[in-house]
C-alpha cells in the first residue's frame, strides 16, 4: 500500500470550492475540502442530519451559526457541529488555500 497526502493533489482551478470524498460508508463520510475565498450563499443554511466534526488543516475560515455566533478557525482548530445546528461558511482566506477535513457521522 502507498499512502496518500492530504495536501498533494490540488485542483488546477479553484474557481469553485473543491470537495473530495476520502471515505464513505453507511456510518461515516470523510471529506477534504479546499477553499480560497469561497463562502456559503448569503441565503440558506447547512442543516445536516448527521454530526459533523470539521478541522482547518491549513489556512483560515469563519463559520456563522443561525444564532449569529461566529467561530474563527485557524490551522489546527476543530469544531463539532451537532445535527441540525444551522450554519454557513461566512469567510475563507482569499489569499491562500484553506484545507478542511470534515467528518460526518
Amino acid at each position: 500500500m502507498k499512502p496518500d497526502n492530504i495536501f498533494s493533489i490540488r485542483p488546477a482551478n479553484l474557481e469553485n470550492e473543491a470537495l473530495d470524498v476520502l471515505i464513505n460508508n453507511s456510518n461515516v463520510t470523510i471529506e477534504r475540502i479546499i477553499s480560497k475565498g469561497h463562502r456559503s450563499p448569503e441565503t440558506g443554511w447547512y442543516d445536516q442530519e448527521k454530526n459533523e466534526w470539521v478541522m482547518v488543516l491549513r489556512g483560515g475560515a469563519e463559520l456563522t451559526f443561525a444564532d449569529q455566533t461566529i467561530v474563527r478557525l485557524e490551522a489546527g482548530d476543530f469544531i463539532h457541529i451537532p445535527p441540525h445546528k444551522k450554519h454557513r461558511v461566512s469567510w475563507t482566506d482569499p489569499d491562500q488555500e484553506t484545507f478542511w477535513l470534515a467528518v460526518h457521522y
